[in-house]
């Protein structure tokens, strides 16, 4: 694999060496986030994972709390960096300075989660809904990382390791009007803090993972020109080790994955979850299909135009349109309203791959339809099944923009026991797509923090048996090609061509960074300054 680490296994000793660890986050007792840290789990003293028995590599001892069967967290145990306050909550108390036209003050409240919603017109539930933030991923998965039930002090322990910086709430502050010098500042702090730690040293930060709610497109500054945009977080070379979770990744990179916007919903327990789904089931949906989003006049390749045009012309087509000022867009009650009356929701790109939209559609019931794979299908490999036609319809953009098919026709193709088939498998896909409210704890289902969690510690675990067997995971890895990996099927260690190769063909220096004449989309700064561009048309929200 490229950029595989290679440690020097550490001789075996009778004698265990203990890191000093930090304590995370200690609160007083009346916050409701703050909870004891589980005390170092026992060790199994029979083991069914044995390492060579000449070496021991220093992640060991974690590999084994698995096959401690009395343990509830073994394999599971998560090490936190108690990290200074300027990385984390000094951003908070500073919060209007977090964005240029929104003042994020409001959305920082309730652990993240924004000010309670009213179910005035009857469209939510009577508890659990927020006016959420759509880049405050950071704080509520920090928040919900407090209440994790196998946090350890013991690093040695940990399956990986968290490192709360609010990557994306940095980035905000300084991406209008700032120098590069400025934009880079907490990034080169934090890289230098992480690599003086002992946890560092055992595999170079290959456990550490840490979640930006922007897109990936931020943190990657190309040059040191002071017109080029966002800082060059995921860039620098410690950082290229960690895996950061970001609301939508790169295709042509390895060291990002792409997590679930936030909805509007955080249910504080699972009846609140089941009720809600119950409901989904029970809609009348008079709309075939529906569309709540601005037309990019300035994107002579974008196909939201021809979408809007399909909306207004059909008698079985909603189209909510979205724009600079006031708007029912603007409304989350306007918005789930008509995603809970439609059968099919219309997700095409936006400044970049992805859109929130895509999750509060789902989060309605609604079955969405995509144009480009990279708006859901190679982004949330952790949250939605590799078999996207089973919960999805893509229509490939240039069936749209070159030959105009009739998105009507198309979706009324769709037996009705396959539309319901499809609606069934979306209302099931909800709980791991949703954040629960940081504040409670689901009692058995997992949300998306809990698959994301999960998979990261898979993506550990895996790295760190390879190393001990001294192999890849994958035979002859591209990293430009990451996009394909997490598609291949159990067994494969390989990457060949494949059929979305257009969608994904990477600019070239120099080239321009539109779309190209196969359909595929390159993003650039371009998309991230543009994305910007809607966030300060929503800030009537």
């Amino acid at each position: 694999m490229e950029n595989q680490i290679h440690l020097q296994p550490q001789p075996s000793s009778s004698s265990s060496t203990s890191l000093r660890i930090h304590k995370f986050d200690p609160r007083k007792e009346k916050d409701p986030l703050a909870k004891p840290i589980l005390p170092p789990a026992p060790v199994a003293t029979t083991s069914t994972f044995n390492p060579p028995e000449t070496v021991e590599f220093p992640f060991v001892r974690a590999l084994k709390t698995v096959d401690n069967k009395s343990d509830p967290c073994g394999g599971k145990y998560i090490y936190v960096h108690d990290l200074p306050s300027r990385f984390n909550e000094d951003m908070l108390r500073d919060c209007k300075k977090l964005s240029l036209w929104t003042n994020m003050c409001k959305f920082t409240t309730n652990a993240g989660l924004g000010p309670p919603l009213e179910n005035v017109e009857g469209v939510f539930s009577d508890e659990g809904w927020y006016a959420t933030n759509q880049f405050a991923v950071d704080v509520i998965f920090s928040n919900r990382m407090k209440q994790y039930k196998c946090l350890t002090n013991d690093s040695s322990l940990a399956a990986a390791i968290f490192v709360p910086f609010y990557a994306g709430f940095d980035v905000a502050r300084y991406l209008w009007g700032y120098n590069i010098s400025t934009r880079d500042a907490a990034s080169l702090e934090l890289v230098d803090w992480l690599t003086k730690r002992p946890e560092w040293e055992i595999m170079r930060g290959k456990d550490h993972f840490l979640v930006a709610g922007r897109i990936t497109w931020d943190f990657r500054r190309l040059s040191e020109e002071e017109t080029d945009w966002g800082n060059k977080l995921l860039f620098l070379p410690a950082a290229k080790n960690m895996s950061m979770l970001v609301v939508e990744s790169s295709p042509w990179n390895a060291n990002d994955f792409g997590i679930p916007y936030p909805t509007y919903f955080h249910p504080a327990k699972d009846s609140e979850v089941f009720e809600w789904q119950e409901r989904m089931r029970n809609l009348d949906r008079k709309w075939l299909f529906s569309f709540a989003g601005a037309p990019r006049p300035d994107n002579t390749k974008s196909i939201r135009g021809q979408i809007i045009d399909q909306c207004r012309n059909s008698n079985v087509g909603k189209l909510l349109e979205c724009d600079f000022g006031e708007s029912k867009c603007h409304s989350p009650s306007s918005i789930m309203q008509m995603f809970q009356g439609s059968l099919f929701c219309l997700q095409p790109q936006g400044d970049s791959y992805t859109r929130r939209s895509a999750f509060d559609s789902m989060l309605a019931g609604c079955i969405p339809v995509f144009f480009h794979p990279g708006s859901a299908y190679t982004q949330y490999t952790w949250h939605l099944p590799k078999n996207y036609s089973t919960y999805s319809v893509f229509i490939p953009e240039d069936d749209i923009r070159k030959r105009n098919v009739s998105i009507e026709e198309r979706l009324l193709r769709i037996p009705p026991e396959q539309v319901r088939s499809m609606r069934e498998n979306v209302i099931s896909l909800i709980p791991g797509l949703i954040y629960a409210d940081p504040r409670s704890e689901l009692e058995t289902l997992k949300d998306a923090f809990d698959v994301s969690v999960q998979a990261v510690i898979d993506k550990v675990t895996r790295l760190r048996k390879n190393m001990i067997e001294g192999r890849t995971e994958y035979d002859n890895f591209v990293e430009e090609n990451s996009w394909k990996y997490a598609l291949l099927e159990d067994g494969q260690r390989e990457a060949g061509g494949h059929v979305w190769d257009p969608f994904f063909s990477k600019p070239k220096p120099g080239e321009d960074s539109g779309n190209d004449g196969n359909g595929g989309t390159t993003i650039s700064a371009d998309a991230a300054k543009n994305s910007w561009k809607s966030e300060q048309r929503d800030k009537t929200q």
